[in-house]
Order: structure tokens, then sequence, then C-alpha cells
């Protein structure tokens, strides 16, 4: 009897109960707080940060410019170095930025022993990376700028990744199937390499594929 009086309640749940609609309107008051009415773009080109913009739930549109100068000075210790980038990215787009518009910039870097491992240049490049990275731990550091007419902030997250040995025929695999020359160390944590060569991180997931995405819902709501 009890067996099918829960049956019956449930059922009743089941045509009754727009889960769906109660789910979306529920995360539209948790936004709330980040629809302003403004206009938010991510200055970035990279699938990966859109991907994970598109997943606190914001609608947001991408505009890059091109050529922006990325140098930065020997002087600056490599654990600044992604958020001075960040801001000097943000820099860049000051007169588009309005009463209404908000940007975001980003920028990752890997850093072992504290070298700076940015985009391989060649295939050779890729390959000495990962040969340094394989079976030791590095560090992933994003540094972010969100900027809009009145307000600045500007932060960073450092994850740690540890490799497992990687074979020759495991380097050469990956950067020839996947070829990972628009990503900083030779290597993307999303993609095969990550799946077979990382034993553990420390910190965020999201921050290594190139966005500390929990700073950046919390940071958003006070824009």
């Amino acid at each position: 009897m009890f067996i099918k009086e829960l049956t019956t309640y449930f059922n009743f749940v089941k045509e009754n109960i727009n889960f769906g609609a109660l789910f979306k309107s529920y995360n539209s008051m948790i936004l709330d707080n980040l629809r302003t009415g403004k206009k938010l773009i991510l200055a970035s080109n990279s699938p990966r940060r859109q991907e994970l913009l598109r997943g606190i739930g914001i609608d947001f549109i991408t505009f890059v410019r091109d050529n922006i100068d990325e140098s930065f000075s020997a002087d600056i210790p490599t654990d600044k170095v992604a958020e001075f980038l960040a801001k000097k990215k943000a820099d860049s787009y000051q007169d588009i930025i309005d009463e209404n518009t908000v940007i975001i910039t980003a920028d990752t870097v890997v850093i072992y022993e504290n070298e700076i491992l940015n985009k391989p240049a060649d295939k050779t490049d890729a390959r000495r990376m990962l040969q340094l990275l394989s079976g030791k731990k590095h560090e992933v550091i994003t540094g972010v700028c969100i900027k809009s007419k009145e307000k600045e902030m500007q932060f960073s997250a450092t994850s740690v990744v540890y490799f497992d040995t990687l074979t020759n025929d495991e380097i050469e695999y990956y950067i020839n199937t996947y070829k990972p020359y628009d990503k900083a160390g030779a290597y993307g944590i999303q993609e095969w390499i990550g799946y077979i060569g990382i034993t553990k991180i420390e910190g965020s997931y999201f921050n290594v594929m190139g966005l500390p995405i929990h700073l950046i819902y919390k940071a958003l709501k006070s824009f």
C-alpha cells in the first residue's frame, strides 16, 4: 500500500510541477545582480573562455583588437605577469568603454621553475615545453581585468598542475593531433593530454582552462 501511495504522489508531482521553469526562474533570480542592462564584452577569441563565461548564464559579446602589445618588462615577477597583461589589454579598449559597457580581459601564463612558457612558436618548441612539464608540477596563473567607465578590478588565480611522465610517442601524438600552438605551455587541459597525463590539480580547473570563473562571477556582481 505504501509503495502504491508513494508512486501516486510522485506521478502527481511530475505532472503538476514544471521543474524546468522552476529552475529557470530560480537561476534568473540568482543572476539578477549581473543583469544590470549593461553591455558585457569579452575581449578574447578563446573558445574556452567563451564557454566558461557562458556557463554562468550571462549574455556577452566578443570583440578583439588585433596587434595588442603583450610585451612586459623582465623586472616584473613571473607571478604578476598575467595580471599585468590583462590590465594592459583592458587599457587598449578604453576608447570604446562608455557608461553602459563592461569589458573583461584575461591572460594565462604557465610557469615552470620561474620560466614563463608562452604559446609555442613551432613543433620543436611545443615538444620542448611538454618534455619540461612531463613528470613534474607547474603553475598556471590567469590574470583578469574587469573595467567599466566608473570602476576597474584586477585579480588573478593560481593553480598547481601535476603531470605524469609522458612518453615521446604520447607527446608527438598530442602535438600532431591537437596542434597546441595557441595554448600557453603547449597544452590544453580539456584535451586528450589532460585526460591521460594530469594526475592532480591544486586550485581551480577552470582557471587552467583560461578563466577563474568563480572569481569573475563574484566580481561582476559589483558592476
